[in-house]
């Protein structure tokens, strides 16, 4: 239960693109991932406590603290995304589904 890569290296202003594939076989309520690209400095912990209550909108809580994200995925599914690269700095990237954020995050590093 991880990212294939931890570390993203990308230019400020540039288009991203990102496609996540849940290469498992269960269904997204029981074992769904989805990719949460955080806004600089927000604290993570404290984001992902928010999202075990989000269930109705696939863990994602209301405000702004997301930059993308995709949508939750079940195994065998795929999803992708494309966004402007935000300014100079370290983001991070997590998996929001309950208790994932713990094994499945990375950092955006954004030259």
């Amino acid at each position: 239960m991880k990212f294939d890569q931890n570390m993203l290296l990308v230019q400020a202003g540039k288009e991203i693109t990102i496609t996540l594939n849940h290469n498992g076989k269960l269904d997204k309520s029981i074992m769904g991932h989805n990719f949460v690209l955080l806004k600089e400095g927000v604290d993570v912990s404290s984001f992902a406590q928010k999202a075990v209550s989000a269930r109705k909108t696939e863990y994602i809580p209301e405000g702004d603290d997301v930059i993308a994200y995709t949508k939750l995925l079940g195994g065998g599914e795929s999803d992708t995304i494309s966004f402007i690269a935000p300014k100079k700095g370290f983001y991070t990237f997590i998996c929001s589904f309950p208790g994932h954020w713990g094994l499945m995050k990375g950092k955006l590093v954004v030259k």
